[in-house]
């Protein structure tokens, strides 16, 4: 069993920056990738970025240029730095580590953007 922890939500006015933290812990020895999802009210939960253990990223087109996502290997732990921030990046972000080809989640933080 993997849990999977997320940290760092809030309320931002548009245009200003948040980093979002998560953390894989217990059968944790192997997590391939770890990345990020979003969820707008209203809407499916969609994927915003990811990385694997071997550093290499996917971003979906419209974060690109704004999102960061980094990863430390031996903590299990994923960051994604988001940007110039806008009213359209609000919802619920949530934490994905794929353990064995099995995808565990978090409960999810809530970012809001006002504009």
């Amino acid at each position: 069993q993997v849990q999977v922890v997320e940290s760092g939500g809030g309320l931002v006015q548009a245009g200003e920056s948040l980093t979002l933290s998560c953390a894989a812990s217990g059968r944790a020895a192997r997590i391939d990738v770890m990345g990020w999802y979003r969820q707008g009210p209203g809407k499916q939960r969609d994927f915003v970025a990811d990385i694997t253990s071997s550093g290499v990223t996917s971003y979906v087109d419209s974060v690109k240029g704004r999102f960061t996502i980094s990863r430390e290997n031996g903590k299990n732990t994923v960051y994604l730095q988001m940007n110039s921030l806008k009213p359209e990046d609000t919802a619920v972000y949530y934490c994905t580590a794929v353990h064995y080809g099995m995808p565990y989640w978090g409960k999810g933080t809530l970012v809001t953007v006002s504009s």
